[in-house]
């Protein structure tokens, strides 16, 4: 029994490690938003189903840029068309440091982070209102590693695609859900076991 419960003891702090090991400089981040809900600012509320892929290499520990793309579609209201949305671009993404700026975990799996994207996007609904532009975006999430190399997301953010078209400015606020993979390099990999 003490076996066992030692067993259980470390594998909770193995991890509760994790979050930090994952995010170190040199590894990679890949994954994709899944689903979306949005609170439309000036096109109303509703529903995504959109794929946004993504791919991030840690420059520094907690750092991370790449890049994105989005192919999806949404429901914005009763009443209203649907729109096919699309973009490409750039993003970067911040996690916070546990106890940092006085932002301690939510839980010890897991790590609090901020994301910014910028690049060229836009929609088109079936009524042939459209806009294409630049896409842009910002908010703050929550990854939860349920094993040492996949978290599950969750991301508020405030989106927009500004440039031409019907509509000069389209912007809303969303919850994505989705995952991400952390891959460590080799270097990293032999950090970690330099700690253990």
């Amino acid at each position: 029994m003490k076996k066992l419960i030692f067993t259980g003891i470390l594998a909770i702090a193995g991890l509760a490690t994790t979050a930090n090991a994952q995010i170190q400089k040199g590894n990679w981040m890949v994954g994709s938003s899944l689903l979306s809900s949005n609170f439309g600012l000036n096109t109303g509320a509703g529903y995504d189903i959109k794929l946004q892929p993504r791919a991030a290499y840690f420059i520094e520990d907690n750092v991370a840029v790449g890049g994105y793309v989005t192919l999806g579609f949404s429901k914005p209201g009763a009443g209203k068309s649907t729109q096919f949305d699309y973009g490409v671009g750039a993003l970067g993404r911040y996690f916070v440091s546990p106890g940092e700026k006085g932002v301690d975990n939510l839980l010890n799996h897991g790590r609090w982070f901020l994301e910014g994207n910028v690049g060229v996007g836009g929609f088109n609904v079936e009524n042939g209102i459209s806009t294409t532009g630049l896409d842009f975006g910002v908010g703050p999430g929550y990854s939860y590693f349920i094993t040492p190399n996949i978290g599950v997301e969750g991301l508020v953010k405030y989106n927009g695609v500004t440039g031409f078209g019907n509509e000069g400015l389209t912007s809303r606020i969303s919850f994505n859900v989705g995952f991400s993979i952390y891959l460590p390099t080799s270097k990293a990999k032999a950090i970690a076991n330099d700690m253990k």
